[in-house]
């Protein structure tokens, strides 16, 4: 099967960084699904993975955690796909990627794809859509009311992958009212075309400009990039008792300073149900088929606001590129072989 893969950690600037070849088609096994892919999405793990993670010693690594395609064959323990289905998925962490003609999947981490959606447009929506809607009622349990708090979430970086689909699926599932930050003229038209209530500009003081709506303290902050760089502001501007979620990698992160307001932290890591094989990893089908049909219903929206073309190394060379400049709007999707 052709597939995009590497061998050496390196900046994607590099000529050998990714690489068009060819390996063996898997073999479905147990509960997996083999997918024949036809779009994919580059999200900011796959920049992470491919500037560190070395293969074994002359072997590929094919990554790519993003997909909308056509099941092929199925494990003999399969029960809820058949051959023919058009399916959406992220994928797990630890098994090979979807820069690849065909991949296997756990069948309990799969949706059925949107049936208002062409592959591309559903390729841009399972991992962030997994990522917001674990972090919204897994993490921060949004549902939970916070005593005197403002029933608002504040969504740090509105505008990117993440944010763009949190809002959304805030605004479909819950009462929340929903203040997005974003800095730019197009990506503040972004996040109130995607339903933010409020949009305030992250490159300035947030305190101020929360406390200029008028709602109060919200009980909620979701901070989905450079969240170390906003922990003062957080501090200032969440309620007593009120609820962090995070997903970014910041190298330091002080959280002593919200002791005072008694605030938990929550972690969000979309592949641990995957990768430790959790007992409730089941979960990410459910919510992957709750985001299929709220956007069937067109209550939500595909994310994609980019395609660079075909699935080969030249193009996913261009994706990685765009997405290291952290300055993206939505998703960008490659569709095809």
């Amino acid at each position: 099967m052709r597939a995009v893969a590497y061998k050496i950690p390196q900046p994607i600037s590099a000529e050998t960084s990714l690489l068009d070849v060819d390996l063996p088609t898997p073999e479905a096994k147990g509960r997996d699904l083999l997918v024949e892919i036809k779009a994919v999405s580059v999200n900011p793990v796959d920049i992470k993975v491919r500037a560190s993670a070395a293969p074994a010693e002359g072997e590929y690594k094919v990554i790519g955690w993003d997909a909308a395609g056509v099941v092929k064959a199925v494990g003999p323990d399969v029960t809820m796909f058949k051959p023919g289905d058009e399916v959406f998925y992220a994928g797990a962490i630890n098994r090979g990627g979807s820069n690849a003609e065909f991949q296997l999947v756990d069948e309990r981490i799969v949706g059925a794809k949107p049936k208002s959606l062409d592959f591309a447009a559903a390729a841009a929506l399972p991992l962030t859509s997994i990522t917001a809607y674990e972090t919204l009622f897994d993490r921060l349990k949004v549902q939970d009311p916070v005593p005197g708090a403002a029933n608002a979430i504040l969504i740090i970086g509105g505008a990117g992958g993440v944010g763009s689909i949190a809002i959304q699926i805030a605004r479909a599932l819950t009462g929340l009212t929903v203040i997005a930050t974003a800095s730019r003229p197009e990506t503040q038209a972004w996040v109130k075309e995607l339903g933010a209530h409020h949009v305030i500009d992250h490159s300035k003081l947030l305190a101020p400009q929360i406390e200029a709506l008028g709602i109060g303290a919200p009980a909620f902050v979701f901070a989905t990039t450079n969240t170390s760089d906003h922990i003062a502001s957080i501090v200032e501007i969440i309620a007593p008792q009120g609820r962090l979620g995070l997903i970014d990698d910041p190298k330091v992160l002080d959280i002593v300073p919200f002791k005072r307001k008694a605030i938990s932290i929550h972690w969000e890591m979309m592949f641990v149900r995957p990768l430790f094989n959790t007992a409730d990893m089941i979960e990410q089908h459910r919510l992957l088929t709750t985001v299929a049909e709220l956007v069937d219903a067109g209550k939500i929206r595909t994310t994609l606001t980019e395609t660079l073309g075909t699935i080969n190394a030249a193009n996913l060379k261009k994706a990685h590129a765009l997405v290291e400049t952290g300055k993206m709007k939505g998703k960008v999707v490659l569709a095809g072989f």
